[in-house]
């Protein structure tokens, strides 16, 4: 049985890896431009371009959710995104109360260890990213090295 879902394993990431991006940028494209619904607490409306830190998160998240979105710059984008989070879950929700459940900090911080462990996983498979590295012609790895590591 684990073998079988071991060699599902980068398909299962492509997969979550999409997923995740496109949620992401959702938020950022919402913000950005009131499609979907609008910004939060806007009733339909954006996010005043250049204000600290709305604006700033918005483009993050459309820029680096679309990136993860297509598995380019997964790692980088990933932790850039990553980084967003935590900072939004300590700078705004926090002050709140400790406890995500009683700050509204649930998503924030979904996002920001989805977004690290993505950081990890790499993007899987169906990314641009295995695309250009079999065109710039790196080596492909054997299958021990595509292994998942056993805990």
């Amino acid at each position: 049985m684990s073998a079988r879902l071991n060699s599902a394993q980068p398909y299962v990431i492509g997969v979550f890896r999409i997923v995740i991006g496109l949620l992401f940028a959702v938020h950022g494209a919402a913000s950005l431009f009131g499609v979907l619904g609008g910004a939060v607490g806007t009733d339909g409306g954006t996010i005043p371009s250049g204000t600290w830190p709305g604006w700033y998160a918005a483009v993050i998240q459309l820029v680096a959710g679309g990136l993860v979105l297509l598995g380019l710059g997964t790692r980088g984008a990933a932790l850039i995104a990553s980084g967003s989070m935590a900072y939004a879950y300590f700078d705004v929700h926090q002050q709140a109360a400790l406890w995500p459940i009683q700050n509204g900090g649930e998503l924030s911080a979904l996002f920001c260890w989805t977004f690290f462990l993505l950081v990890f996983t790499g993007s899987g498979a169906f990314g641009l990213d295995r695309l250009f590295a079999r065109r710039a012609g790196e080596p492909q790895q054997s299958a021990a090295e595509r292994a998942p590591m056993a805990a």
